[in-house]
């Protein structure tokens, strides 16, 4: 079977700027695929698209793009053709987790987090389906998380329910998508460190990490790599999916369980 270089690969990164965004484009870049990633301010995306180029020595340009809005998602899938000719993987990877307890949560705050997470998700892969079309292929890649769809955690049910909603959408998606010729799955990630998380403080960061079987917080990089497998022509038959990045923190029943066996 004919395998195609990265180096003939357009990815769209949407939410490209910082944290599990940033690490998938520069996975992607040091591959040599040509990378569009995006962000709300794009002055901030452009540094940061530069910064990758400098440092990877691949292709990375960046735009502006603020997914809660239609004709933004159209714009960005407008700019990857421009820049690109084509459009072969979008990684859907713009998110918020804003913590809100539900007693406090007005109906702006569910309206922000949907309309990032779940709506804006749905715009991207909408916008940047004429491309994948036009091509006969394609892969789409949405970043989901444990929370919601495996997990729950205080402060943060609207973020659960968007990240589930996610899981919702990639299923109907997927089936409409096959007989074109383009797949749709998600990562899970779980407790990976990235500048959000960092400031959720050491105390959080110490037990979370106690948390996972492996040991350790996940790195932006662990996430990249299950994303880089989905986009791949390894992954041509496996679409409507999900592949969780752990480090099997959902695994255990109990803190307990972590515990050494004792004979």
């Amino acid at each position: 079977m004919t395998r195609t270089p990265w180096r003939d690969r357009s990815v769209v990164v949407t939410g490209g700027t910082r944290g599990i965004g940033r690490g998938i484009a520069e996975l992607f870049a040091r591959r040599g695929a040509a990378v569009l990633l995006t962000g709300k301010d794009g002055e901030a995306a452009r540094a940061v698209a530069a910064d990758l180029a400098r440092s990877t020595g691949g292709r990375v340009a960046a735009t502006g793009v603020d997914l809660r809005d239609p004709d933004a998602a159209e714009a960005m899938a407008a700019e990857a053709e421009r820049l690109h000719g084509h459009v072969d993987v979008l990684c859907a990877n713009a998110g918020i987790f804003p913590e809100k307890p539900l007693r406090e949560m007005t109906a702006a705050d569910v309206d922000e987090v949907l309309a990032v997470n779940l709506r804006g998700s749905i715009l991207a892969v909408r916008a940047c389906l004429p491309a994948m079309e036009r091509a006969g292929h394609g892969r789409i890649v949405l970043t989901s998380s444990i929370t919601g769809p495996t997990t729950g955690y205080t402060g943060w049910s609207h973020y659960g329910a968007s990240k589930a909603g996610q899981l919702g959408f990639l299923r109907g998606a997927a089936l409409e998508l096959a007989p074109l010729g383009i797949t749709v799955n998600a990562v899970l990630p779980g407790n990976v460190r990235t500048e959000g998380l960092d400031a959720l403080g050491e105390d959080y960061l110490r037990r979370m990490a106690a948390s996972i079987p492996l040991g350790r917080l996940g790195e932006t990089a662990d996430v990249a790599h299950a994303v880089a497998f989905l986009a791949s022509d390894e992954a041509a038959f496996i679409t409507g999916q999900t592949l969780t990045v752990d480090g099997g923190q959902t695994v255990p029943e109990s803190l307990d369980a972590l515990a050494p066996a004792t004979g």
